[in-house]
């Protein structure tokens, strides 16, 4: 086989990532040696890979900055209406090549480094993740972001800056074992403090009634610091920026306090303040309802909230004269869009500025309110819906819990008025539950507090409309709607595979990256022999490139022309990684009865974090690197079967991974899934899918045909039913004997003989209270995996299914769902207006199509 391109040779080939002109080489290498000079105070003999990185970092960064600013002053000149996106996580991963490739650097960057004999894939290498957040959610706000930049709206992502982003997962003997991730030790060149905008966030204390209404009192203080970070769209010259909270606890703090004088306590005690943007909780899907986590909730949202208004003052339409009218134009300014509940504590805190503070009366504040906030619902597991204890609330936040009372209170007058004598109904839909310890149903107060609901896909929003809100959804049927998610092609093509997505701008041209429908045009490749063999030519070349990888950092030697069968995604009982296990499991065990046969390659790669506290899931991580442990040093096996545990999953190894792909594993139980996002980085990168009519995947086999999906199991209606009959797992188990004999292996400690019943609560869980129905669908599986495995056999048709799945893998842009939320619930149009870059004069702002606003 030929040496595959380095990315260094192939990205000279590369049109999409800018023009080398030997001016912008000789300016970067300038910038890079004033920058090692100045900046990190280094020179050639002394300076480390990591000062290269950094040198390079701030060169870049300096072509940022002008448009950053210049982006700005354009908002604040025209001023269009403000789009804010509330999230408790934005999942960033590495920041270099996103901005060398969005600001058309990429090629001269490459150039100016291969000149300085530097190697450009080693510095990348250098830089840590921004791991702020813990998979599909947090991951989402991060395309989004970056389409938001793209499409030209003027859009700010508010969060928290987690000094400990999720944990670096090591897999020591197997198990799971956690490690601080400190992300910050070394600086991050992206970020800029900006202590001017420093914000007060008040907690506990307690309400006095006063003539002149509440006041909040005697409430502790804690400072939340802006750090901004630039957001870059695609060759636009727009930059947006995301702003990160951190909390810092004021200079008087606990010294106030006439206190005996114990300064050293006091100042030590500061940390108690600052402990708020600490660290990042590590559950996904899953709530802890910890007086920490909800001081996390509130710090963004009261920090967020006094920032856009303080902008929103500021602005023309701010500056009206009477107090009763300043706020009447603050929903067509302002739209804030709430990241699933998390940041839901924005609808009380509006509210109590609106009414303690700007003294406006209750119903205008209302309307006001519920026309500006739109929520995003995330999932439909009852254990990861946030319920805070009403105690809780009323310790940390009293105003706000009075606030949520009086919410209640007239919507139920409200629902009772429609539904006179309706007790069941009042009990269902009150934001307050009773019975055991009184909680607050958050889910519930985005609702009536929001003019916009939304599900994540269309299946998902359905099941929202239908089941988990069908109350709401009867009152206000047009107020729920479907957004489905998308993925960035900048940073999930262009960025991880620009091999295909040279060949790809070869066959169709440049524009498909900004307006991804037009992949469509790969339909009258799809037998093109050449082009068929150009693009299994990539993705073996992925495949070479990943397996040398694996080596390099894992010591495991794998065979580059077996499938690569990938399942990755936080662990969970919901995914079922476990089905993934039994099925190497019965593979193995086919493999050993008859080691003749003919068997098609396989390598089964499986990642993806636990949560620190969740047993089973930890278990399942222990039980795939056991079952590892002896497929991979069965002499019977050889090379047709290896099974790898991907440690510490995250979004820079999934840019590995994902391009070398041949097999998708999306195979969630039908309803369980909102959407997924990998599931479209997978199909948008030249791999199949095996999955379940579950989340996003119903809409690819919609959008690719289903003919060209490998789908399996149960659908929604079938698990329905079987619930209604009750699921009997010991029904399949005595049916099928290759799971039988599965189970029977993981249960006498054939893959643990040093502790054979180490797998006991697994295998009873299977039995006993298994919500997933992982048996159910099991045979199913195992029999679609044999027609994977048939057609993987024939090189030519199984690329041509590809080439239909990259060819329909247009609708899963976030470029589309943002033009989606944009028209249908912010009611903004994308701009093409491109700013004016800084060293053309600022008057020459051209619009490429008049329909366009500048929002």
């Amino acid at each position: 086989m030929s040496r595959p391109l380095s990315d260094q040779e192939r990205r000279k080939q590369i049109s999409i990532r800018g023009i080398v002109g030997a001016e912008s080489v000789a300016e970067l290498k300038r910038g890079f040696n004033r920058h090692l000079h100045f900046t990190l105070v280094k020179d050639r003999n002394v300076a480390t890979p990591r000062d290269y990185y950094f040198a390079l970092a701030h060169t870049v960064r300096d072509h940022l900055v002008g448009r950053w600013i210049r982006t700005q002053q354009y908002y604040y000149e025209k001023d269009p209406k403000r789009i804010y996106y509330l999230s408790l996580e934005f999942y960033m991963g590495r920041t270099l090549q996103n901005t060398m490739i969005n600001l058309g650097l990429q090629n001269a960057c490459d150039e100016a480094i291969y000149q300085l004999g530097l190697d450009m894939e080693e510095l990348e290498e250098i830089e840590e993740d921004a791991g702020l957040g813990n998979g599909g959610l947090g991951r989402l706000a991060a395309c989004f972001l970056d389409s938001m930049a793209t499409l030209g709206l003027a859009a700010y992502g508010y969060g928290i800056r987690y000094e400990y982003g999720i944990f670096n997962q090591k897999i020591r003997d197997g198990w799971q074992v956690e490690e601080a991730d400190d992300w910050l030790r070394h600086g991050n060149p992206w970020e800029k403090a900006r202590p001017e905008y420093m914000l007060p966030v008040h907690f506990y204390g307690r309400v006095e009634n006063a003539a002149t209404g509440a006041k909040w009192v005697d409430t502790q203080v804690v400072l939340a610091l802006p750090y901004d970070t630039p957001v870059p769209g695609y060759l636009n010259n727009t930059v947006n920026t995301m702003r990160l909270w951190s909390a810092r606890a004021p200079n008087d703090f606990n010294l106030r306090d006439f206190n005996v004088g114990d300064y050293i306590q006091a100042v030590l005690d500061r940390n108690l303040a600052e402990n708020i943007s600490r660290v990042l909780y590590p559950n996904d899907n899953f709530f802890e309802g910890k007086e920490l986590r909800l001081k996390q909730e509130y710090f963004v949202v009261a920090a967020t909230l006094q920032d856009i208004i303080r902008r929103f003052k500021a602005s023309k339409f701010g500056s009206t004269d009477s107090v009763r009218t300043v706020f009447d134009s603050f929903p067509d300014q302002v739209a804030i869009q709430l990241n699933d509940t998390h940041p839901a504590m924005a609808i009380p805190e509006l509210m109590r500025i609106f009414v303690d503070i700007e003294k406006l009366p209750w119903n205008k504040a209302w309307d006001i309110t519920k026309r500006t906030f739109a929520y995003t619902n995330h999932t439909v597991l009852p254990e990861a819906l946030e319920r805070w204890p009403v105690d809780l609330v009323e310790k940390l936040l009293p105003r706000h819990l009075q606030i949520i009372y009086e919410i209640n209170q007239r919507h139920l007058d409200h629902i009772a008025f429609l539904f006179p004598n309706d007790v069941d109904r009042l009990q269902r839909m009150s934001l307050i539950e009773e019975g055991g310890t009184k909680r607050i149903n958050m889910a519930h107060l985005c609702i009536v507090g929001s003019h916009a609901v939304n599900g994540v896909a269309k299946i998902h929003s359905e099941i929202v409309k239908t089941q988990v809100f069908q109350d709401f959804a009867a009152l206000e049927p047009e107020k729920f709607q479907n957004k489905t998610n998308g993925i960035t092609p900048r940073r999930w093509l262009l960025l991880c595979n620009p091999g295909l997505a040279e060949l790809i701008a070869e066959k169709i041209g440049e524009d498909y990256v900004r307006d991804l429908s037009q992949l469509t045009k790969l339909h009258e490749c799809v037998d093109d022999d050449l082009f068929i063999r150009e693009v299994a030519k990539v993705k073996q070349e992925n495949k070479v490139k990943f397996a040398l990888y694996l080596e390099k950092e894992y010591k495991v030697k794998i065979n580059p022309s077996s499938m690569f069968d990938v399942h990755v995604k936080r662990i969970h009982e919901y995914k079922r990684q476990l089905m993934n296990c039994l099925h190497i499991i019965t593979m193995y065990n086919r493999i050993r009865r008859d080691p003749v046969k003919l068997f098609v390659p396989r390598t089964v790669i499986i990642g993806g974090k636990a949560a620190p506290g969740y047993h089973m899931a930890k278990m399942i991580i222990k039980l795939i690197n056991a079952v590892a442990q002896v497929v991979n040093n069965d002499p019977v096996v050889g090379s047709k079967l290896k099974v790898i545990f991907l440690e510490n999953y995250r979004v820079s190894l999934a840019e590995k991974v994902i391009p070398a792909t041949d097999l998708s594993e999306q195979i969630s139980t039908a309803g369980t899934e909102a959407s997924g996002t990998g599931n479209m980085k997978f199909m948008l990168n030249g791999a199949l899918t095996i999955g379940t009519m579950d989340g996003a995947n119903v809409e690819m086999a919609e959008e690719a045909g289903e003919e060209n999906l490998f789908i399996f199991g149960m659908r929604v209606e079938d698990v329905t039913e079987l619930d209604r009959e009750g699921y009997n797992a010991q029904k399949y188990y005595d049916q099928l004997p290759e799971l039988k004999e599965a189970i029977d292996q993981i249960k006498s400690g054939f893959f643990s003989p040093e502790e054979p019943d180490l797998f006991n609560d697994v295998v009873n869980m299977l039995f006993h209270h298994d919500r997933f129905k992982v048996f159910a669908d099991y045979e199913a599986y195992v029999r679609c995996q044999e027609k994977v495995s048939e057609l993987y056999l024939n090189s030519k048709a199984w690329t041509k299914m590809v080439i239909r799945n990259i060819a329909a893998a247009g609708k899963f842009s976030s470029d589309r769902t943002i033009k989606e939320y944009a028209r249908d619930i912010w009611h903004v149009e994308p701009s093409n207006l491109r700013i004016p870059p800084p060293n053309e004069p600022r008057d020459t702002a051209e619009q490429s199509t008049p329909n366009g606003t500048a929002a």
